[in-house]
């Protein structure tokens, strides 16, 4: 308000001086030097006006239509707690445009048999770049890809821009498939109407991995202390396979009416933090509800090796979507492979899979893909060890994921994969 007074008030000094300058131009000559003083006093005036006008708008609050032109300071950065994984931004390449192979076709028709990563692979030097062809965003590269033997994928390159890849006869190039469905643009009109009773293709090799998505794989220490148990056999039987009857106490009857049979094995740590990161469920075979109270019936179905009292059970997960989207990690990735699914195995090669020290707390996700990177050790320069540079060799695809650990599927690899080679953002 004391702003608008000082405008109102300037606004009066101008229409004087007007008038003033007015009465120069007919005034009588006597008169010109007074009137000349006065002009000069009202134009000192009006100068201090302006010079003190400034500071006390600068001082004013802004009406709440209005947004000041200065931002609030930001607040000093605050550093994680030790117990919370910091959301780190994956490396700057990420960013860059996909790399088309060297005679990447200009039209493929999807068969049997093909994969998501083949196919990926056959337009790209980059397959984890899937997404960025098919112009997707953050929400649909988290469901599946729903690609079915005979769609026609069109390579467009017309674009100044990164090239894309779509759908051919798909009124969307077939981005709706992220959603579970396909948009359909037809003409109303009586027909009869067939479909092929085909899936879509996997996104790995199902049999390659199939056997590790039914199974709980790793149990956390605090899991496998409360875990329902075999407490007695049939018959007073040592062990029990196929079709013998099992009792057992803890099972939740909301959760299923099948059952894993496991026994705890290798305990997994981290190698550089030497944390606990869980146990090795060993698979022992598969059991169905027989009659549910506080000791459960079971009956054994499938049985990989003997089994006994003290085993361990778990429910039978639902089985995971395989479509998912060959990505990069959003966030930066950095670990190591810490084991082979057999402790014998030294060295590994593709379509292998192999467990990773890194899972849903660090920001992993199924249909990640890592590098698989080594160091060849150090070397002494100047009396001090310098390592050598880490050398990217092949590529995992990481398709289930626990909350510290997680399993993924060596791709292609150049060399040997050994435990302890470093997998991060590719």
């Amino acid at each position: 308000m004391h702003t608008l007074g000082k405008m109102g008030t300037l606004g009066r000094h101008f229409q004087r001086a007007a008038v003033a300058s007015g009465a120069l131009d007919v005034g009588a000559g006597q008169h010109r030097g007074r009137r000349l003083t006065e002009i000069i006093s009202i134009l000192a005036l009006l100068l201090g006006c302006m010079l003190g006008a400034a500071p006390v708008a600068a001082n004013d609050d802004p009406s709440p239509d209005e947004t000041p032109s200065t931002a609030p300071a930001a607040e000093p950065p605050t550093e994680p707690h030790d117990s919370e994984a910091a959301p780190t931004s994956a490396p700057s390449a990420e960013s860059t445009a996909p790399q088309l192979q060297d005679k990447a076709p200009s039209r493929y028709t999807v068969r049997a048999g093909d994969t998501l990563w083949s196919i990926s692979s056959r337009f790209l030097k980059t397959p984890w770049k899937w997404p960025d062809v098919w112009g997707m965003n953050r929400d649909q590269v988290t469901n599946p890809h729903l690609i079915y033997p005979g769609d026609v994928i069109v390579l467009d390159t017309s674009s100044e821009a990164a090239p894309r890849l779509r759908l051919e006869g798909v009124p969307d190039g077939g981005l709706s498939r992220w959603y579970g469905y396909e948009l359909q643009v037809t003409k109303l009109e009586p027909r009869m109407r067939s479909s092929a009773l085909t899936t879509a293709i996997p996104t790995i090799p199902a049999k390659d991995i199939e056997a590790f998505l039914t199974r709980p794989l790793v149990i956390d220490v605090a899991t496998a202390a409360k875990a329902p148990r075999i407490v007695a056999l049939a018959d007073q039987r040592v062990v029990v396979g196929p079709n013998d009857v099992a009792y057992a106490v803890g099972i939740d009857p909301t959760k299923g009416s099948y059952w894993n049979v496991y026994r705890p094995g290798r305990m997994f740590f981290d190698p550089d933090t030497r944390e606990t990161l869980g146990y090795e469920a060993v698979y022992l075979g598969d059991t169905e509800v027989m009659t549910p109270g506080e000791v459960t019936s079971l009956r054994l179905l499938r049985a990989v090796q003997e089994i006994g009292k003290g085993d361990r059970l778990a429910a039978i997960p639902a089985l995971q979507s395989l479509p998912y989207v060959p990505r990069a990690p959003t966030r930066k990735i950095r670990g190591k492979i810490i084991a082979g699914t057999d402790s014998t195995v030294s060295e590994i090669g593709p379509l292998s899979v192999v467990i990773l020290n890194r899972g849903a707390r660090d920001g992993l996700e199924s249909g990640n893909v890592l590098g698989i990177f080594r160091s060849e050790g150090a070397v002494a320069v100047s009396d001090r060890a310098v390592p050598l540079p880490e050398e990217g060799y092949g590529l995992v695809l990481v398709f289930r994921v626990f909350t510290r650990m997680s399993y993924g599927l060596v791709m292609t690899a150049q060399r040997p994969v050994h435990v302890m080679d470093i997998v991060r953002n590719p």
